[in-house]
């Protein structure tokens, strides 16, 4: 596949955002592409694939580099470490493109962003690593953390913790789950249009649409370019929406002329299923903190046209004395450590710490302790995160009921990547 020096640019410009800035991959990617909306579809393609897969397997990246250059990846200029890593991404796990390929682009890459004197470098190294990749040294399975940290790109804290919770071939599906390629899912009402309809449609456009198994109004979309080329997505026939998180809103057993509100509610998704199932009655607040989300979720409303559902700016720890009481439903989708969702936002893994996911269980119990005046007696809380951490979910859960003895847990799940639908996914339902 011929790509265009500018396509490694762009793969290079979103990398040091991620990597470098801290950006998130999933807004650093989108806001790049947005801007380049003029690239042909296998261009884009080309560069999600080695942007998503470099930071999917950048321990095993670097563990291939360092065998192979003398200078170690930790102390390379970020430049020189982003090229080598996505150069090596492309030669071990791409076979469209020739090691040659891979390399020469990598070396004139280099030479483009001002680094001329470290072309023979550059070259020394991919070269070498292209002639010997497979015999690669990885560590012993004997030695199982650190085994499992570089075959599948995974810190060794997040490991230790999650074989603290559960067996080792548990663990290993969850791993293999979040390096499978995934298509983007997507939830329709079918008030609005019929699955046959909408995937005759979509087909129309080049997307294919695969319905899903267990959810009647779930597909699954594959060879998609840019979701707003697209007059079905414009139209707001469907919304993007992981399987796990279609089942806040049916857990959370919505009635004709409910009042629901959704605290940390961006960018929508579970807000407006909610309003959907409401069926043009009662009323649905999607609260969240900036003005940025609230204006992502407007966005998204606007797409599905539904009336009974409004956007409010509000902090979410902040008890707001107006909502005492006055819900049918809240919808408590909190802040977490994302560890269920590496998936398809693979730099979180990099970012998260024990230290903080310590202090999103407090943040968590802070906005629970707030939101849960808001329920009417006989009414619903539902909390959910999209992690997989005792800490996070099991274990406030329970704090939760202690602290909160008008409330009882009617309901909770920990769903698993590979083992449940979806993503790594916890769900807890109180009533009041």
């Amino acid at each position: 596949m011929a790509v265009s020096v500018s396509g490694r640019e762009l793969i290079l410009e979103i990398l040091l955002q991620i990597t470098r800035d801290g950006e998130y991959s999933h807004i650093a990617l989108k806001n790049v592409l947005d801007q380049y909306q003029y690239l042909d579809k296998k261009e884009r393609a080309f560069i999600t694939r080695v942007v998503d897969g470099t930071l999917e397997r950048m321990i095993e990246l670097d563990y291939i580099i360092d065998q192979f250059s003398k200078v170690k990846t930790r102390k390379m200029k970020p430049v020189i470490r982003i090229i080598l890593r996505s150069a090596v991404y492309q030669m071990k796990y791409m076979d469209s493109v020739p090691d040659s390929a891979a390399c020469n682009e990598a070396v004139k890459l280099a030479v483009k962003k001002g680094f001329k004197d470290l072309r023979g470098f550059v070259n020394g190294v991919l070269r070498s690593i292209a002639r010997n990749l497979n015999q690669v040294r990885y560590p012993s399975e004997e030695e199982l953390i650190t085994s499992l940290s570089i075959r599948y790109s995974m810190p060794e804290w997040i490991l230790t913790q999650w074989l603290a919770e559960y067996d080792k071939d548990t663990v290993c599906v969850m791993l293999e789950e979040f390096l499978k390629e995934k298509p983007v899912t997507v939830r329709f009402d079918p008030d609005k249009i019929s699955r046959e309809e909408l995937t005759k449609m979509l087909t129309e456009e080049g997307v294919c649409a695969k319905a899903d198994e267990e959810l009647p109004n779930a597909l699954h979309l594959t060879e998609l370019d840019y979701l707003m080329k697209l007059k079905s997505f414009r139209q707001g026939y469907y919304q993007v929406q992981d399987k796990s998180s279609m089942r806040v809103a049916e857990w959370a057993d919505v009635r004709p002329g409910d009042y629901i509100i959704d605290v940390c509610a961006a960018p929508g998704g579970k807000a407006i299923h909610l309003a959907e199932m409401l069926k043009g009655t009662g009323h649905v607040e999607a609260r969240d903190l900036t003005e940025y989300k609230v204006e992502l979720m407007r966005e998204n409303i606007a797409r599905s046209g539904l009336t009974n559902i409004e956007t409010v700016q509000m902090d979410a720890r902040r008890s707001d004395k107006a909502s005492v009481e006055k819900a049918d439903i809240v919808i408590a989708d909190l802040p977490c450590s994302g560890l269920g969702v590496l998936g398809r936002k693979p730099d979180l893994k990099y970012k998260m710490t024990r230290e903080k996911q310590s202090e999103l269980v407090l943040l968590q119990r802070e906005i629970l302790s707030a939101v849960k005046d808001y329920v009417k007696p006989g009414g619903r809380l539902i909390y959910s995160t999209c992690t997989i951490h005792r800490g996070e979910n099991e274990d406030n859960a329970e704090w939760f009921v202690q602290k909160n003895p008008e409330f009882r847990l009617i309901r909770e799940q920990q769903m698993l990547p590979g083992q449940t639908c979806g993503d790594g996914f916890y769900i807890a339902a109180f009533q009041r």
